[in-house]
């Protein structure tokens, strides 16, 4: 599959950035101006995310093979990846399956396993939004407050995935439906085919300080399938690392790619 991307500069070596569940690369943008003064800024929509294509399923060997493809398009034989949550699954399965493709690998706040939580509450939630009698924002809004998404932030990253057709009605930008059909595939790890068993190539795992997605006891599978990794924490951040704490993600991040 094709997907949409904005490319930020054209200067330096190629970056891609890969986005998490329910986001787009436009919430990315922040990061990707900060990088484009030294690196080839490209930034991904998943599929399924943003303006990208809709499709039925979305297994990681899949959207994997959806970045090769994408890559082909622009003409990128081999890049940097800096993938958040989904994205960083996304971005390790490239790794793993295409790793003559991957110079070094940035993994936000997200680790090679299976999940038994995630945004279980933000799903269910955005469920239950009914966009046949949804007149604004607000009322989305409201009911993903009544629906336990008590972070303003949160609702508000939620809600960038609505927008109007052509008629003026309320739509999803996103493929609610079948992010929610394929939801316990998307929280699992190890369910496709790896090519290969592991990535040797520099790996850089960041946890967000106050995040309970990259824990200790992940460590010995992480290094199972990514020996070289190491791992920083950024301070005062939670899961979305990138927004919470930027410039320490930044710093941390761009040392790393320029050693």
């Amino acid at each position: 599959m094709q997907l949409f991307y904005k490319q930020y500069s054209n200067v330096g070596k190629p970056l891609i950035i890969l986005h998490g569940m329910f986001g787009q690369q436009a919430n990315w943008s922040g990061v990707a101006k900060a990088f484009s003064e030294k690196y080839a800024v490209y930034s991904f929509d998943a599929r399924n995310h943003g303006q990208s294509p809709h499709a039925s399923t979305m297994p990681y060997s899949k959207m994997a093979e959806d970045i090769a493809q994408t890559m082909d398009t622009i003409g990128l034989s081999k890049a940097d990846f800096i993938g958040h949550s989904m994205g960083g699954k996304i971005a390790m399965q490239f790794a793993l399956n295409f790793p003559e493709r991957v110079n070094k690998l940035v993994v936000v706040d997200i680790a090679p396993v299976n999940y038994e939580s995630g945004p279980n509450q933000e799903l269910s939630a955005l469920q239950k939004i009914n966009l046949d009698s949804l007149s604004n924002r607000q009322q989305a809004d409201l009911v993903l407050q009544n629906n336990g998404v008590n972070n303003k932030a949160i609702r508000d990253f939620l809600l960038t995935n609505l927008k109007r057709n052509s008629e003026g009605k309320f739509e999803w930008r996103m493929n609610l439906s079948v992010i929610a059909k394929d939801y316990p595939l998307l929280k699992s790890w190890g369910e496709d085919t790896f090519r290969q068993s592991e990535f040797m190539g520099q790996t850089l795992f960041i946890k967000g300080e106050k995040s309970d997605y990259l824990l200790p006891k992940y460590t010995d599978q992480t290094l199972a399938f990514f020996p070289k990794a190491k791992v920083k924490v950024i301070s005062e951040a939670g899961h979305w690392v990138h927004n919470e704490n930027p410039e320490q993600f930044f710093k941390v991040v761009q040392k790393f790619l320029m050693e």
